[in-house]
């Protein structure tokens, strides 16, 4: 059995069992392709079986039927034959192959290329080293917009184009949803902090600012939430003094008012809270 390789500047043929007996036996395990490939009667009995595997070079093609057999391929050969083996692997069904090209030509992703590999991931399935592709694609379009590789897409592969814009707007408004999220989250922990810090000084006080029917006593030492608490008490005197808390001309007042409704409507100590204005 021979396999038949072509590329644009060379010819040639590699045989690659001294038996076909072996080779039947093996490759069907392998790959299931070469199988139907093999087992396809001849025109002709005395006829030598030729398997024609044509666009790659010769030399990756010799590193493909040597994975056949090993199950093994160098650094070297995925370096200079990556995107051919990917192809190949693709192909003739050889997902062992597939999986190593693959996380090989990941790691080989450069600004100059990762279009390229991209329509390689698209036309051979390969979802993770596609997915890599467009998150480089996101992260440095800019750069990316001003090669070669990208003019040729954008005359010629329109709908690609498409898919990758929309794949760039869809993570913009992943990360403006979590910076969202993450804002709210923010805002929540504050407020939470606040509302436990004016119970704390409306129930036990906290330096300067305490329960309107104790009386005044010495200094009493800071809490642990002194930078929350400090702010309050400053809002706090503030709005006992403020001659424009009620009309609403106030914006201090106005958050100290917010305060005092929201913790209004989160208690659920009626009886004992001491919160001024709580129901």
């Amino acid at each position: 059995m021979i396999i038949h390789c072509q590329n644009p500047t060379s010819k040639s043929s590699l045989p690659v069992a001294s038996a076909s007996r072996l080779t039947q036996a093996f490759w069907p395990l392998v790959s299931p392709v070469l199988e139907n490939i093999i087992e396809r009667p001849r025109k002709h009995r005395s006829s030598e079986k030729i398997i024609p595997i044509l666009g790659v070079p010769c030399e990756a093609v010799s590193a493909f039927i040597q994975f056949l057999y090993s199950s093994r391929c160098s650094e070297e050969e995925l370096e200079k034959y990556g995107i051919h083996l990917l192809a190949l692997s693709h192909v003739y069904l050889v997902p062992q192959l597939k999986h190593i090209c693959s996380k090989a030509v990941g790691q080989r992703l450069t600004i100059e290329n990762v279009v390229d590999v991209l329509q390689l991931a698209r036309l051979c399935d390969s979802p993770d080293l596609y997915l890599k592709c467009m998150r480089m694609l996101s992260s440095n379009f800019k750069a990316v917009e001003k090669t070669e590789g990208w003019k040729f897409m954008h005359e010629n592969d329109l709908f690609l184009e498409l898919e990758i814009l929309q794949f760039i707007d869809e993570a913009e408004s992943r990360k403006k949803r979590t910076r969202r999220h993450r804002e709210e989250q923010r805002l929540y922990m504050e407020l939470s902090e606040a509302m436990e810090c004016l119970e704390h000084i409306c129930t036990e006080g906290c330096t300067a600012v305490g329960p309107c029917d104790l009386e005044p006593s010495k200094r009493l030492d800071p809490c642990d939430k002194f930078s929350i608490c400090e702010g309050l008490q400053l809002l706090i005197k503030h709005f006992a003094k403020c001659k424009n808390r009620v009309n609403g001309k106030c914006s201090r007042c106005k958050r100290m008012w917010q305060l005092l409704r929201l913790h209004s409507s989160i208690c659920y100590q009626t009886d004992s809270c001491r919160v001024p204005l709580c129901r």
